[in-house]
């Protein structure tokens, strides 16, 4: 089976290359901010399944580049759902728990209304939509808190803090599941090979559990990581940010169990997997 990758650097993109042998596009090759160039990528290569690990992530940047937003993560993945449609092939496309509001304290379940409440969100929501209109055969897959050993991540600033600080700030009024790239990269290749071989898809939760505060995240990353760093929570109203965040990001994973057989990860064990490879790595 070969299977194309939008993204090569990114923290899930990593993780499929380490995982299983796929045609990785880096922006040289397939840049999103055009997507007849992403499009074509995929006519001219083709594959027999497409993944999309590649996004604008930039939360707060993206209040003021949201028309750039859009294109990455709206109409690009429009154009590769729609090539994929054109072949007949599936397509697999990563979203995000910020298409809803963060209201409430019940995990978000596939068929809730969404409503984001910031410029990602509303991105990210336009791909999803783009996906869906084109009529193939597709797999969104929404997560949330994602942390691995590589790019930019919660889990490494909070070791880099715990360099110089013996006592942080950290929010505790977002409650969430942290989401190991590497569980990620894994129930992807698991949907992809089964899509392949013409399991249906739809969209899906998945993230790690339980659910926590980006608090309590912290005081485990520093207890895994022998780091003497005290953690006091704090109101999301004490850390403003220029993109609003949701309050609840928990996410009801019983679907992708259901149809594809994927368990979500216990995120302790994938953290103590991430500080392994950063002990290596260093």
């Amino acid at each position: 089976m070969t299977i194309l990758v939008f993204g090569q650097t990114g923290q899930v993109a990593r993780e499929l290359q380490a995982q299983a042998d796929v045609l990785a596009l880096g922006r040289d090759q397939a840049d999103l901010s055009d997507p007849a160039l992403c499009a074509e990528a995929i006519r001219r290569s083709k594959p027999d399944v497409v993944i999309n690990a590649a996004a604008y992530t930039v939360v707060d940047r993206a209040e003021q580049e949201e028309a750039l937003a859009t294109v990455v993560n709206g109409e690009s993945p429009g154009a590769m759902a729609r090539a994929c449609a054109d072949l007949g092939i599936p397509f697999l496309h990563v979203s995000t728990d910020y298409v809803f509001d963060g209201s409430g304290s019940e995990p978000w379940r596939e068929s809730d209304p969404v409503a984001p409440q910031n410029a990602y969100g509303r991105s990210k929501l336009a791909g999803e939509e783009a996906v869906r209109a084109a009529g193939g055969a597709h797999a969104i897959l929404r997560t949330s808190w994602v942390f691995s050993a590589h790019g930019a991540n919660f889990v490494k600033t909070m070791l880099r803090l715990s360099e110089t600080h013996d006592a942080l700030n950290v929010v505790n009024d977002q409650i969430g599941g942290p989401t190991p790239a590497d569980a990620i990269a894994a129930a992807l290749l698991e949907m992809a090979a089964q899509m392949q071989a013409g399991k249906a898809g739809g969209t899906y939760h998945f993230s790690g559990h339980p659910a926590v505060s980006w608090a309590d995240f912290a005081r485990e990353i520093f207890s895994q990581a022998w780091r003497d760093v005290s953690v006091t929570g704090i109101p999301s109203s004490e850390y403003p940010t220029p993109a609003a965040r949701p309050l609840n990001s928990r996410l009801d994973c019983a679907k992708i169990r259901s149809d594809f057989g994927i368990t979500p990860p216990d995120w302790t064990a994938g953290l103590a997997r991430v500080l392994r490879q950063l002990e290596c790595s260093e």
